[in-house]
């Protein structure tokens, strides 16, 4: 398991402390929410999560493959569906991330859609589209 531990008192609003190893960031929600927008809002984190991991993977597979990948951007929009475009029952809701991706390099047609299709295979990925299982524990 992993050691991060977010702490928030009473004085800091909506502001949250993160500890991951030796790096301490904030998270706070825009100001629309009674936050302060003194750092990215949680979702943001979970879109720069998928966002790196995604560019990562593809660099460590172009790498392998000895493609000419130059520059791998993605750009992530997130949006809540309604439940006539989700299917679900009334009140449930789903998440549509969109994942639009830009290659640079000297790259053929055939690896393009490679690298298309590996995007969706990174960790982070695989974890959100899977579900998640939160077990929470009182001490």
């Amino acid at each position: 398991m992993s050691g991060v531990v977010v702490s928030a008192d009473r004085s800091s609003g909506m502001v949250a402390t993160v500890k991951m190893g030796n790096q301490v960031n904030l998270i706070d929600e825009s100001g629309a929410i009674t936050g302060e927008d003194t750092g990215p809002t949680p979702m943001d984190y979970i879109m720069s999560a998928l966002g790196s991991c995604t560019v990562i993977t593809l660099h460590m597979y172009a790498q392998r493959k000895n493609w000419p990948l130059e520059r791998a951007e993605v750009t992530l929009e997130q949006r809540t569906l309604s439940t006539t475009e989700s299917a679900l029952a009334a009140g449930d809701k789903r998440t549509l991330i969109s994942k639009t991706l830009q290659l640079t390099g000297d790259l053929t047609a055939e690896q393009i859609a490679r690298l298309k299709d590996i995007s969706s295979r990174c960790p982070i990925q695989k974890t959100l589209e899977a579900g998640v299982v939160v077990q929470t524990t009182l001490i």
